[in-house]
C-alpha cells in the first residue's frame, strides 16, 4: 500500500485519481483504492478536509488527484433573495455540511431537512452529484 501523507504543489499533476463521498474526504486515516485499481492509505493531519482537485503524495511520490463521488443530494433552487437567505440560515443554524452556488443550495439527502426546507417555502429535487460544501469560516478555503 502506498501512503499518501502531504498535499503536494495546486500544478503538480496526477498519476492516479482518488474518488471519495465527503465523508471519506473529511478522514485523515483511510485505506482506499484508486480508480486504477492501486491501494493507496491516507496519512493526513487531521482536521482538513480535502477538495476535488487536489492531489496527494507520500514518499514514493506517486500523485492522486482527489475526486468528489457523486452523492445523492437535496437541492434547492430560488431566484428570491429573501428566501435564499432564510433556507441558508435555517440549515445553516443545524450545522450541516451546505454547498452554496448562485441561486442553489446543495446538502446531502435527508427527509427531514427536506420538510423543513419545504415548510419554509422551497422546492426540494433530488439529483446525484458532487458534493463540495462550503469550508466554514474558521477554515482554509485552499484545502
Amino acid at each position: 500500500m502506498l501512503k499518501l501523507t502531504e498535499l503536494a504543489p495546486s500544478d503538480t499533476p496526477a498519476d492516479d485519481i482518488l474518488t471519495l463521498p465527503f465523508e471519506s474526504r473529511q478522514k485523515s486515516r483511510l485505506p482506499a483504492c484508486t480508480d486504477g485499481g492501486v491501494k493507496v492509505g491516507l496519512f493526513l493531519q487531521r482536521g482538513q478536509y480535502l477538495r476535488s482537485g487536489v492531489v496527494l503524495t507520500g514518499n514514493e511520490k506517486f500523485r492522486v488527484m482527489i475526486k468528489a463521488a457523486p452523492e445523492t443530494l437535496s437541492v434547492v433552487r430560488t431566484d428570491d433573495a429573501l428566501l435564499f437567505a432564510r433556507l441558508c440560515y435555517h440549515l445553516g443554524n443545524r450545522h450541516i455540511a451546505l454547498q452554496i452556488l448562485p441561486g442553489e443550495l446543495r446538502f446531502l439527502s435527508d427527509h427531514v431537512l427536506d420538510a423543513m426546507v419545504e415548510g419554509l417555502g422551497g422546492v426540494v429535487i433530488h439529483d446525484i452529484l458532487p458534493f463540495e460544501p462550503e469550508a466554514g469560516a474558521y477554515k482554509s478555503h485552499g484545502h
